[in-house]
């Protein structure tokens, strides 16, 4: 009779002898132990993410003094054609520039 009063395995503690643990119990524990281990290597993968996204990062804000000087650098030069209007020979340079990238920026360069 004593078998009927025993509690499932699965509804809380075993009332087996403190040493003993049924095959379930095993298999839990061993499961659970995987588990661990498992979020354990997440968690550092995880870690291990977020400092290279920090890097990325930080390398990416290094670049921002330089962004605004080349930034700087196309708003002066998209004036100079304004600038420039009113002289016919340099205006039609612009011009090919624009349209070819090979000798025209070579004349380009030699005028700045």
């Amino acid at each position: 009779m004593s078998t009927s009063t025993k509690p499932p395995t699965g509804a809380g503690a075993s009332t087996n002898a403190p040493g003993e643990r049924t095959y379930f119990e095993a298999q839990r524990a061993a499961l659970l132990g995987e588990i661990g281990v498992s979020l354990e290597h997440v968690l550092a993968n995880i870690n291990k993410l977020n400092r290279s996204l920090e890097g990325v990062i930080a390398v990416g804000n290094e670049f921002g003094s330089v962004e605004a000087l080349w930034s700087q650098f196309e708003n002066v030069m998209g004036h100079e054609p304004v600038v420039n209007e009113g002289k016919s020979e340099e205006g039609g340079s612009e011009g090919d520039y624009e349209e070819g990238e090979g000798e025209g920026s070579e004349v380009d360069e030699s005028r700045v």
